[in-house]
């Protein structure tokens, strides 16, 4: 690791908040990203306004989630959610995490069958998944106010096959082994997410 990767990783981490701010996937400060190079993690600072860019938008810390630097920035303060991932999944190499009304109401839907399942869709080939009717299973964990409990739980049940967890009433994390397929995972979750609760709304509006 090298200060012009330092550099890079925070030029693409810049550009993926504005993208996902400009889609109001970061509401109220909410929602944070992650880069991992080499031994260290690049994420994004706590408590930041992501719709505004600044100097101070982003750090360094180490695979255990302390700062890798002396430095007044707080990282996220669900950074050992990001570790956990990049511990359990070795070749990871981007961790992305926002708040959506449709990430939220489908964990709340689906909260009690612990995981959320789609089939048949187009955009599962998005996730990796290229055979006839590939289906995708993604698991649904309680909102453990506790951060490190809410990690534990997170390594815990997240698997290979699927990149993407969904925390009840709170969001998604995904991740991918560049940013760019963090990005793809994430895109295809919201619109299977998008996808069902107005298939939802349109079941019941012709029972009425």
């Amino acid at each position: 690791m090298n200060l012009e990767q330092i550099q890079q990783s925070f030029l693409i981490l810049k550009q993926i908040k504005g993208e996902f701010a400009n889609r109001g996937w970061f509401p109220a400060t909410s929602g944070n990203l992650s880069l991992r190079i080499g031994d260290a993690i690049a994420i994004t600072a706590s408590g930041k306004d992501k719709t505004q860019d600044t100097p101070e938008d982003f750090l360094l810390v180490d695979l255990q989630g302390n700062p890798a630097f002396p430095t007044q920035l707080k990282p996220s303060a669900e950074t050992l959610i990001h570790t956990a991932i990049y511990e359990k999944f070795p070749h990871v190499s981007a961790v992305f995490h926002v708040h959506t009304l449709e990430n939220n109401l489908i964990s709340s839907l689906y909260f009690k069958e612990t995981r959320f399942k789609a089939t048949g869709h187009e955009l599962i080939k998005a996730l990796g998944k290229w055979e006839e009717g590939a289906e995708v299973i993604l698991p649904i964990v309680e909102n453990h106010h506790h951060i490190p409990t809410l990690a534990a739980a997170v390594k815990e049940e997240i698997q290979g096959e699927t990149p993407g967890v969904l925390i009840h009433n709170h969001g998604i994390y995904v991740w991918g082994d560049h940013a760019f397929a963090a990005k793809r995972h994430l895109e295809a979750f919201e619109f299977l997410f998008a996808y069902e609760i107005l298939q939802k709304r349109f079941i019941e509006k012709g029972r009425d």
